[in-house]
């Protein structure tokens, strides 16, 4: 069994084929999905999804740092009304939150406002911090380490660093969010991945973002997880059914999942 933790299944991407793409992922032993959100304009499409399947699909709730512009603030409080007000909705994690800096630097001041609320919710709820951290790495450990305690835990997701940088996070007790980039010639990744114990690891595909070779460049999807876990195995020189056993193992855990 294997849990994809971070796909927008929500997208435009899969409006024409949700179904037989979700049966695909169940061929390839992918029961569960975690969706994370990206601002106001995904909410409503993202819930409807997950009611649509409340046995597999789980949502969560955050504001990309993509999405901080002008009006981050009035998104923001769109997102508190959801986690705190309504009480009509569970979500399993915060996020995707984080720090962006490589499409826009406009609101790098407001990106870390933003990232700061998120941190402080997931510790009041007591729910897993999903960081999306792009050409800003060192920016989001740092926030971290200043507010981390028992009660902050997450997944960097979507992680490229560099070793320093792995240990440094799973130092802190978060997970690595590997996904498509494993696969990527030249990446380094693999060099990382070789000394960090599978125990630190959950498994993404970023659907329909970031497909792994041989379909780099073309939509993901989630059945695509399977070559993520055989390229984990052949990396630590470990079976496929270890990979995904312990990989599900810390993502249940992370997510607090009962299944």
């Amino acid at each position: 069994m294997l849990i994809d933790t971070h796909c927008h299944l929500y997208a435009a991407e899969f409006e024409q084929d949700l179904n037989e793409m979700l049966e695909r992922a169940e061929v390839a032993g992918v029961k569960f999905f975690m969706l994370p959100n990206i601002d106001s304009s995904s909410i409503g499409s993202m819930l409807s999804l997950c009611r649509q399947h409340p046995c597999s699909l789980y949502p969560m709730m955050g504001l990309h740092p993509c999405s901080v512009k002008e009006n981050w603030n009035e998104e923001l409080h769109s997102i508190e009304k959801l986690l705190f007000q309504e009480k009509l909705h569970t979500f399993y994690g915060i996020g995707e939150t984080g720090l962006d800096f490589y499409w826009d630097k406009t609101f790098m001041a407001e990106q870390k406002e933003n990232f700061q609320q998120h941190i402080i919710w997931a510790k009041q709820l007591r729910l897993p911090l999903i960081i999306h951290s792009r050409e800003a790495l060192g920016d989001c450990i740092e926030m971290i380490k200043k507010n981390k305690d028992e009660s902050l835990t997450g997944i960097f997701h979507c992680f490229s660093g560099n070793s320093s940088e792995a240990r440094q996070i799973t130092d802190m007790g978060f997970y690595l969010g590997i996904g498509g980039v494993i696969t990527f010639r030249n990446s380094g990744l693999d060099k990382v991945l070789k000394d960090i114990p599978l125990s630190h690891i959950v498994l993404e595909t970023d659907s329909p973002y970031l497909a792994p070779a041989p379909f780099r460049g073309k939509r993901n999807e989630s059945s695509y997880l399977k070559i993520i876990v055989k390229k984990i195995s052949e990396i630590k020189n470990v079976p496929e059914e270890e990979v995904a056993r312990i990989t599900t193992e810390n993502a249940i855990r992370v997510f607090k999942l009962l299944l």
